[in-house]
């Protein structure tokens, strides 16, 4: 192969000895991204699969796609475009803030991985995407820099990079600009690719006169104000199709999610604390985008079978809490899920412990 003949011809100039040697870890981001590693272990037991951590990435990078490209169409059905119109408005207000985002956060990965003489990590071909999606489109270019550079640095690199991080990077990112820049990504406007529109959230309508402000079926299609990558929940299913598929999403903490955020949905409807139905939750905001994409990231999230059902219930049935008892903070998924990857560690802690209570309690020897 001609591309394979190129980056072997090259490589020499970038391994040790070479005139390009201390650019090693750029080399090699490169050279794994296009071609599965050939290495192997030698010794232990592992497991050999051509699928890496880059491929892994890359699938959820393609789950994330439907979200991305409805966002784009909704971005400009918003401010009154339909059909190619719409779509090509969003592609050209929404673009700009991925580009940021990815080359903000890959120039710091890079940086991190040349200082430390590493490869570099993988975890940003995700980060990246999900930064601007959950971010509303009339964000300033530079507070998505900032946010970036917060995340990646705070969020990953002082714990070590990919796999090290507490929290979920891209939840970070959105922290940051809530609590530093919170007009720029609450109101009526920032929604909105045009400054001359400006309209209430379905959750703000929630808050405010316990309706949903707009059809149950626009809600579910995403035809609704809101971030640029979490209005649609039909399109982020499709995206946790082709996750449970590959085997890549915990169908335990995904479904617990759903059904930790219908039962205190359904809990608040019957004790009349609100009039609309429980499930509305569930289709509205960034709720089903952070069950799917956020609540159930391998790093942050419980590892333990049990641990996941746990984590995921609480994580649903926080979000719809902070949603209904805060009515001055309608999108409460941001903050469940930064909390219980937090509590995931003592989660699991205490279902391993108890796991070994109950093994030590089987054979000890009956009297």
């Amino acid at each position: 192969m001609g591309l394979r003949k190129i980056v072997d011809n090259l490589k020499p100039t970038f391994s040790e000895g070479g005139k390009l040697s201390f650019l090693a870890s750029t080399f090699d981001a490169f050279e794994t991204f296009l071609f599965v590693p050939d290495t192997t272990t030698s010794t232990g037991a592992h497991i050999r699969d051509c699928n890496d951590m880059k491929r892994t990435m890359i699938v959820v990078v393609v789950a994330l796609l439907p979200a991305l490209l409805f966002g784009f169409y909704n971005t400009g059905y918003q401010v009154g475009m339909t059909g190619f119109d719409a779509f090509w408005f969003g592609l050209l207000k929404v673009l700009p803030i991925i580009v940021v985002s990815y080359v903000v956060g890959l120039a710091i990965e890079f940086g991190f991985a040349q200082a430390r003489g590493h490869e570099v990590n993988e975890g940003f071909l995700v980060t990246g995407l999900l930064i601007p999606m959950i971010m509303p489109v009339d964000i300033p270019l530079w507070m998505v820099a900032v946010a970036t550079a917060f995340a990646v640095v705070f969020g990953k690199e002082v714990f070590g990079g990919t796999g090290m991080n507490v929290f979920n990077p891209a939840l970070l990112a959105r922290a940051f600009v809530f609590f530093a820049y919170t007009p720029s990504i609450s109101g009526e406007k920032v929604w909105y690719a045009c400054d001359a529109v400006s309209g209430a959230t379905a959750l703000e309508h929630m808050a405010t006169d316990g309706t949903l402000g707009f059809s149950t079926m626009e809600a579910f299609l995403g035809f609704i104000p809101g971030c640029i990558g979490e209005t649609s929940t039909a399109a982020i299913l499709i995206g946790a199709a082709i996750l449970l598929f590959t085997g890549i999403a915990s169908w335990r903490t995904m479904l617990s999610v759903f059904a930790g955020g219908l039962a205190m949905g359904c809990l608040f409807q019957l004790t009349g604390v609100v009039s609309y139905p429980g499930w509305w939750h569930l289709v509205v905001g960034g709720f089903a985008f952070g069950a799917v994409f956020m609540a159930t990231d391998p790093v942050t999230s419980a590892q333990t079978d049990t641990g996941k059902y746990i984590v995921g219930l609480m994580t649903g049935a926080l979000a719809v809490l902070i949603r209904v008892v805060n009515p001055a903070y309608p999108e409460g998924m941001m903050l469940a899920v930064l909390f219980m990857n937090a509590l995931a560690p003592l989660v699991d802690y205490y279902v391993v412990e108890a796991n070994i209570r109950r093994r030590n309690k089987r054979l000890k020897p009956a009297k």
